[in-house]
């Protein structure tokens, strides 16, 4: 009976092992103020990506102008359900977890926000257009969804 447990369990491995490989997201890609939902002030950003994935790590190096300001900040999401460290985007300290869900990626990021509570938004990163397009879609509480739309360069 053991023996069989512990067969499903590789098999199980193995199956979400093969899913993982759905969405090769590397690339560079740029943001698009005119497109995605409920951007408010972000709609101004300037943004590139540079995404570099193996099957094990996606990390995203980033390059933002607002304002006239230039800033650099690199994302690494463990790809292996491990939590890892990461900066957020205005610099605070965050947990990120990320898994695979088909072809989306879907990273929860938790945090402390300035007054100590914590902070959790969820962000999915999805293919578009046949690979032509990239959107990231962040969840908070009583928010609307954010959706940032990026095109391949």
């Amino acid at each position: 009976m053991r023996l069989k447990h512990v067969i499903v369990a590789l098999l199980l491995i193995c199956f979400v092992g093969s899913v993982q490989a759905a969405s090769d997201l590397s690339g560079t890609w740029v943001f698009n103020g005119k497109k995605g939902e409920n951007l408010g002030m972000m709609a101004a950003l300037e943004e590139t990506l540079v995404v570099t994935q193996t099957a094990e790590l996606l990390t995203i190096d980033f390059t933002d102008v607002f304002r006239g300001n230039t800033s650099t900040r690199q994302v690494k999401l463990d790809l292996t359900g491990t939590v890892a460290d990461n900066l957020a985007a205005m610099g605070g300290k965050s947990k990120t977890a990320s898994t695979w869900d088909g072809e989306k990626l879907v990273t929860t990021w938790t945090s402390i926000n300035g007054v100590g509570a914590e902070v959790v938004r969820t962000e999915t990163h999805m293919l578009i257009d046949d690979g032509a397009g990239l959107t990231v879609t962040s969840e908070r509480a009583n928010k609307p969804n954010m959706v940032m739309v990026y095109e391949k360069q």
